[in-house]
């Protein structure tokens, strides 16, 4: 994230990383060299080559880039649609870059509507019933791959990794009704602070094939590069463990677990790709079907375009703000000068008298302006805005220069554009 920030071109920035994902949303004032300067830093630090990365990257901008994290902070994005860690680590995300000065202003508005988005997402729909938590699923079939439904029921259960998915992995476990649970980490004092606080017991990783011939159910999440569970440990561990099945959970990416290993006999491996093909058409456990997970995945999406669309409003009214205070201002300065004029022609004005004739002049130029200063903030938000937006400056003849400069306004401007702005 430091690094994206201060890079060339990037404004702000902030990084959303999960188990299958890592995105990195930037502010930048040059399209390509901010895209350029990211996968550049993607690719340095994954040590994989731009062409590889490829094949597994997207780009969003404007208003889809927007759009998409409204959506991944619904759940619509996951692996199991509804699931509602995502929303957490969103937020996790934007108070991580708040922390470190990375959050510019303009994503802080963005990342704050996301938020909002999600809230709304499984306060008003049924996403949270119909979709399921990553871990809960894997467990529901690991359990059903033992022959036991909706729990686990005294399964004794492994759990290689000590850091948050594997805390939740612990948890949900231990509420499921498994027996055993132990959980096995490079750094035991770590295992032992999770074991403590859920119940289980704790060891390392020396002697992992004991370990899997000691459990029913092995569940691995760790951040490590390269297999944590080899085909060999695994043979290893089933020549050490009496008969029954071995069920393997990897919820890693990559992936903890050797592709072979899950092609021994007795051994049963459930991946990332297993649950995403299960999430789909499966019921959870209250009943609800698959029209249940479309039904609340379409009310998400009529949330989520009705918040993008207010926003984009907002930000397309606020655009046309200069014009408005420019115009204004053009006003302003032609009511003076009509005041200036009739001080020259009726020099014996009292006091009074001119600033009943200042006020009336005033109240005229407001009520003129009024109409194309309301509409031009209400079309500014509907298709081709712009056009209105230039039609005005066109109409009055607005000097672009004026304009720009109100964009870029001293602190006597700032007040006078806010106080216009509101109005």
């Amino acid at each position: 994230m430091q690094d994206v920030f201060g890079a060339e071109n990037v404004a702000g920035c902030l990084v959303l990383s999960t188990c299958n994902r890592i995105e990195v949303y930037a502010e930048v004032d040059r399209f390509h060299g901010g895209v350029a300067a990211i996968c550049e830093l993607l690719a340095r630090h994954s040590g994989l080559p731009l062409s590889e990365l490829s094949g597994s990257a997207y780009l969003h901008y404007e208003d889809r880039a927007i759009q998409h994290l409204l959506t991944v902070a619904c759940g619509l994005e996951s692996m199991v649609v509804g699931e509602s860690q995502i929303l957490g680590q969103v937020r996790e995300a934007v108070k991580n870059a708040r922390q470190h000065g990375t959050l510019s202003h303009e994503l802080s508005d963005v990342t704050r509507l996301a938020l909002r988005a999600g809230r709304r997402a499984h306060a008003e729909t049924g996403i949270d019933a119909a979709g399921q938590s990553l871990v809960s699923l894997g467990l529901e079939l690991a359990a059903e791959a033992h022959g036991k439904h909706g729990a686990l029921g005294g399964l004794r259960v492994l759990v290689i990794g000590a850091g948050s998915m594997s805390s939740l992995a612990t948890a949900t476990a231990v509420r499921q009704g498994a027996g055993d649970v132990v959980i096995a980490n490079r750094t035991p004092p770590r295992a032992e602070r999770l074991a403590a606080k859920y119940g289980a017991s704790a060891t390392g990783l020396t002697d992992l094939p004991a370990a899997i011939a000691a459990a029913d159910l092995v569940v691995t999440c760790t951040g490590a590069t390269g297999h944590v569970l080899s085909k060999a440990t695994v043979s290893e561990a089933l020549r050490l463990r009496a008969a029954g099945p071995l069920v393997l959970l990897d919820l890693a990416l990559p992936r903890d677990v050797e592709t072979a290993a899950g092609q021994l006999a007795a051994v049963r491996l459930i991946d990332l790709e297993t649950i995403g093909a299960a999430s789909g058409p499966r019921s959870g456990g209250d009943g609800l079907a698959a029209p249940a997970t479309a039904a609340g995945g379409t009310a998400v999406r009529r949330i989520v375009a009705q918040e993008l669309a207010a926003y984009l409003k907002a930000k397309r009214a606020e655009s046309v703000a200069p014009t408005v205070v420019a115009l204004r201002a053009k006003a302003a300065t032609v009511v003076e000068s009509e005041l200036a004029r009739l001080d020259r022609r009726l020099g014996d004005l009292d006091a009074s008298t001119r600033k009943e004739i200042a006020q009336a002049m005033g109240r005229i130029a407001d009520k003129l302006l009024h109409g194309p200063t309301v509409r031009v903030k209400e079309l500014a938000g509907s298709p081709g805005g712009d056009s209105y937006e230039t039609a005005v400056r066109v109409l009055f003849e607005l000097d672009p220069e004026t304009v720009q400069a109100v964009q870029q306004p001293d602190d006597d401007m700032l007040a006078w554009s806010l106080r216009e702005v509101a109005e």
